[in-house]
């Protein structure tokens, strides 16, 4: 005791050196463990279930692990399958191997080659594990294939042909050719068919993954024989693939595009055959199972030599592909290969001729558009996009793109940050529609660059300085979707971007193509920011295009000036609505700018009451968008009226709001949206207004607020026509009701097609030079006249596709004829007994005391 006391007095500083006193009477806990050499109490150490190892493994394959690089992934693999192989008697570790490894294919396509290695692996040590995976994947795959969900589809193929070494003979391949039958069926009864398309995509896509994991003599004939006929249906030119081009040929100057079209099945096509050339090296795709190798002295050798043993063989499962297959999308168009860096000079990203340009970029763009609602977890994956291929396949990440013209001796020069970027990009540009909404692609390119800026950053700008180089040749739509996610992207770092290298571009005319992305751009980011705060990041080049007169949150009060015709009358009328005057004061004022505008001889006297009046309302509500849209809703009643009595006077009403709102056009454009919701106006005057009353000799086709209105009304009308067709097809609303809805289909079917051929009308005249007032009264250049000649080129493209692919949709050949079901039977109902009847049986049962003794008893 004494010693014990002794080392704590040191320890504390020494206590009786210090002449104090010890008080503590009693020996304590911490004396003990002291003596024990324990210095504190130390929790047992559990040990980690195998269930929560083999999740952990599956979930985290080939990831970085608190950045640092993947460390053995084959060895980590090859441990997980022997764990669940050793631990398939716990319920829970088949559960979690299955269920783990098959939603990590349906759900992060890039791990599918690890999936199938960790199956592989626990094959070997134990083949029934190996069985189980492989019938619930192909349960999976039945079931895709009868609901038509072609990616999942798919995605199953290629995590089957990955575990091409655990079947006998054929394995996947005869499964394939089915897949070819069906295509051909298609492909025979429409010209026009996309889903045979698709089918064959899928095929090209599973060959490499089958032929890497198994290079037999005897698959490369079948594959060899399957590539004969896919390039049939590969190298047919689609009808519709005019539409789908992202570089049209505008005026016909095909050689000037920056990239040649491609569609991505020919794509594929050719690879494929390449790669037959050079003897299918796949270098791309990543290996990782190696046959587990046996100490041979278990055989009897003595000589400490090893041999792979030889895993259990399993029959292909049946897997039938139904006939017809299920089509069920409309909206299924050619995908034509778009790429931002593709066949350069310098290769960043995989060059068009080899086959991991479209495997990478298969597997990037699934995971993306699968994992649309976790952002953070979709950047992760495209900044390691290296770890998921083969070593060596992309250079460093964060390598310049200046230090990639130095790299000699077959180094590779891919960027992973641009394959990257490329496939978003892909995604953002496809057309008709991307798959999500843009905002999608457009927050996954900002996690992206959060995460990684040196190496994102660089690639952003030679993507933008790519695409405004040939901002003139781009598909309309996508020129728009690009100025979108340019103004998106720049407000969420602060509105910088080197605004200096398009100086040079200020001077041009406004209707010029680059000089109105600028103007575009710039009110874009106005809209998310304030004229202030943009005009203090653009160079002094720039500050003209950003007026002083922007910073005004109220616009003025026209009518203020005495000058204006109707000043008086618009003022009291300003002074009459703020007080909330009543309706017949109201009235008295406008029939007195009606009787005045009579007297001036004004051919449409209801025109300048409604300007007088629209515009009143506007200045009140000017504080914010709440504020007009509760004096819109109070005054609706007053403007539906003088909307319906003049088709001048509703095109009035839409000229008053886009210029008292002229200097901020998005708060024009939403304006202009809710009066169509209150219907004060139609779409079809929205239209009218636009290409017909402004068309200003087609200048107006340069204006990107004016592509705004035009696709916002047309959208709004395409959404109502869906919901309509949604509703007809709801089966749990009774068949009297879906007959009324069938009834106004047409009607609404013929209001979108209405629209569709007036925008044809009016931008055909100009693509041709044949608009009235370009005709009669053209004041311009002829070289301004071949840019707007240009412009309505570009925009019939647009409307054309647009229509085109409203009419796979809601058209009557895709509607079909409502049909009314057959009756579901009810089901027989057993006929009741009576009720003395059963008594009299349970008395019987019950014995002599009858039933009333044994219901005494319980009580």
């Amino acid at each position: 005791m004494a010693d014990v006391d002794r080392r704590r007095d040191d320890r504390n500083g020494g206590a009786g050196f210090r002449g104090g006193r010890n008080d503590r009477r009693k020996r304590g806990r911490e004396d003990d463990e002291y003596e024990h050499g324990n210095f504190r109490n130390q929790r047992a150490r559990q040990e980690v279930p195998p269930g929560t190892r083999i999740r952990r493994v599956l979930v985290e394959a080939a990831e970085d692990v608190q950045g640092r690089e993947p460390v053995d992934v084959k060895g980590a693999l090859s441990n997980v399958g022997k764990l669940a192989a050793e631990n398939w008697g716990d319920e829970y570790v088949r559960e979690v191997f299955v269920a783990v490894a098959l939603k990590v294919v349906a759900e992060q396509p890039l791990k599918i080659p690890f999936m199938a290695a960790a199956v592989l692996y626990a094959n070997e040590y134990k083949s029934e594990a190996a069985a189980e995976v492989v019938a619930a994947a192909t349960s999976q795959l039945q079931e895709a294939l009868q609901d038509g969900a072609w990616r999942t589809v798919k995605l199953l193929l290629r995590f089957i042909a990955c575990l091409s070494p655990l079947f006998e003979e054929d394995g996947i391949v005869p499964v394939l050719n089915e897949l070819f039958d069906r295509a051909v069926d298609l492909q025979t009864a429409s010209s026009e068919d996309a889903i045979g398309i698709e089918l064959v995509k899928i095929i090209l896509l599973t060959i490499p993954y089958l032929i890497a994991a198994n290079d037999s003599n005897a698959i490369k004939e079948q594959v060899a024989e399957l590539l004969e006929k896919t390039e049939i249906v590969a190298t047919a030119p689609h009808s519709l693939d005019v539409l789908v081009n992202p570089y049209p040929a505008i005026g016909g100057d095909d050689e000037s595009r920056p990239m040649a079209f491609g569609g991505v099945i020919s794509l594929i096509q050719r690879q494929l055959q390449e790669e037959t050339n050079k003897g299918w090296p796949l270098s791309c795709i990543p290996r990782a199972f190696d046959p587990v190798k046996r100490e041979a002295e278990a055989n009897g050798d003595t000589n400490g030599n090893e041999e792979h043993a030889s895993s259990q063989k399993h029959a292909f499962p049946v897997v039938e592909v139904p006939s017809p297959v299920y089509a069920n999308s409309g909206e299924v168009f050619p995908e034509a290969f778009f790429s931002l860096y593709a066949d350069q000079d310098v290769e960043s990203v995989p060059p068009t001729t080899h086959i991991a340009c479209s495997l990478i970029r298969d597997a990037v763009v699934d995971t993306v558009n699968i994992l649309d609602f976790n952002r953070n977890a979709t950047s992760k994956y495209l900044n390691e996009l290296d770890n998921f291929w083969t070593p060596g396949t992309f250079t460093r990440r964060e390598t310049g793109f200046d230090r990639l013209k130095e790299y000699t001796g077959g180094v590779s020069t891919w960027k992973p940050e641009d394959v990257g970027i490329d496939a978003l990009f892909s995604q953002i540009f496809k057309l008709p529609t991307p798959q999500h909404r843009l905002i999608c692609y457009h927050s996954v390119i900002t996690e992206v660059c959060k995460l990684a800026p040196q190496a994102i950053a660089p690639s952003l700008g030679r993507a933008i300085r790519f695409i405004y180089r040939s901002i003139d040749q781009l598909d309309l739509e996508l020129q728009y979707r690009f100025m979108d996610w340019f103004a998106h992207h720049l407000s969420n770092f602060e509105f910088r971007w080197k605004w200096q290298e398009w100086i040079a571009d200020i001077p041009l005319p406004e209707i010029h193509p680059r000089r109105a992305f600028i103007n575009g751009a710039l009110d874009k980011e106005i809209r998310l920011s304030f004229a202030k705060r943009i005009r203090e990041t653009l160079p002094d080049p720039f500050q003209a295009l950003v007026p002083a007169s922007k910073e005004k949150d109220v616009p003025d009060f026209k009518y203020a000036d005495d000058k204006m015709p109707y000043a008086s009358e618009a003022r009291a009328l300003l002074k009459l609505l703020k007080e909330k005057a009543s309706e017949e004061q109201i009235q008295a004022i406008l029939d007195d700018v009606r009787d005045q505008a009579t007297s001036h001889g004004v051919p449409d006297p209801l025109v300048p009451s409604t300007d007088v009046y629209m515009t009143c309302i506007l200045n009140v509500g000017s504080k914010s968008m709440s504020h007009v849209i509760s004096n819109i809703d109070r005054l609706k009643d007053k403007l539906s009226a003088l909307a319906t009595q003049s088709e001048a006077a509703r095109r009035q009403i839409i000229s008053s709001v886009v210029d008292f709102w002229s200097l901020h056009p998005g708060n024009a454009a939403n304006i202009v949206d809710k009066l169509l919701n209150y219907t004060i106006i139609t779409p079809m005057s929205v239209i009218e207004w636009a290409l017909h009353e402004r068309m200003d000799r087609g200048r107006a086709l340069a204006s990107a607020q004016m592509y705004e209105l035009v696709s916002h009304t047309v959208a709004k009308v395409s959404a109502r026509v869906r919901q309509v067709l949604q509703q007809r097809a709801n089966t749990s609303l009774p068949f009297d009701q879906r007959q009324v809805i069938d009834a106004v289909l047409p009607r609404e079917r013929q209001t979108l097609r209405d629209l569709y051929a007036t925008i044809e009308d009016a931008v055909a005249s100009v693509a041709n030079g044949s608009q009235d007032e370009m005709m009669e009264r053209y004041e311009g250049e002829e070289e301004e006249r071949a840019i707007i000649m240009q412009w309505g080129e570009r925009w019939a493209r647009v409307w054309r596709r647009k229509a085109a692919v409203e009419e796979a949709v809601v058209g009557e050949a895709a509607v079909g004829e409502l049909i009314e079901p057959e009756p579901v039977p009810e089901p027989e109902q057993e006929p009741v007994a009576d009720m003395n009847d059963a008594l009299d049986a349970f008395e019987a049962e019950a014995g002599a005391g009858g039933a009333m003794d044994i219901i005494d008893e319980v009580s």
